[in-house]
């Protein structure tokens, strides 16, 4: 008895040293070799700066700029509660932001159908990436408030399209904080 318990001893040593310790340093490693950016979090810095991430959504709320899907995540974007609101369609409080948010929009573009982006969260609920569709609609609204041709703001949207991953997976999508960073670029 005395020997099987000591070998079970060993071997929960072993392995947690290997698998605890030793397997994530030099997974680590690899990503810190290979591919920086993404390892660590593929931060955008701007005059030394850490400005956000390209990869966690932020709330934008200024007419200047074009805004990110509402989130659930905790206040809003909050990467330690990510998660969607886990609302019934049916639900009241989830109809009633939703109502709110389309009369919101409607007020910006009289007459012009709402996105859907634009007024339901993603799943995770810090989505980075709004619809094509999304970013257009916010047109008219961005360039009035910057003193912009929409022409010129529609043709910085068009050149932030990302198509799909590898050509086939998921759905053209603008990255809201690339996007308002060009903006800011544009003098």
């Amino acid at each position: 008895m005395r020997s099987t318990f000591t070998i079970a001893l060993r071997y929960t040593i072993v392995t947690t040293i290997l698998l605890g310790i030793v397997y994530p340093l030099v997974i680590t490693g690899l990503a810190q070799l290979t591919m920086r950016d993404k390892a660590n979090g593929q931060l955008i810095v701007r005059d030394g700066q850490i400005i956000g991430s390209a990869i966690i959504g932020q709330a934008f709320t200024s007419p200047r700029y074009f805004h990110s899907r509402p989130s659930a995540a905790g206040n809003g974007y909050d990467a330690t509660s990510s998660g969607g609101s886990s609302l019934a369609p049916s639900n009241k409080a989830l109809i009633t932001r939703i109502d709110g948010d389309v009369a919101t929009w409607q007020k910006q573009n009289p007459g012009q159908p709402v996105p859907i982006g634009l007024v339901t969260t993603s799943a995770s609920g810090l989505d980075p990436h709004i619809s094509p569709a999304d970013a257009l609609y916010q047109v008219p609204m961005v360039a009035a408030a910057r003193h912009l041709p929409e022409t010129t703001v529609r043709a910085l949207v068009e050149s932030h399209i990302e198509g799909r991953q590898l050509g086939f997976l998921g759905e053209p999508r603008v990255n809201v904080l690339e996007l308002n960073l060009a903006l800011d670029d544009m003098k």
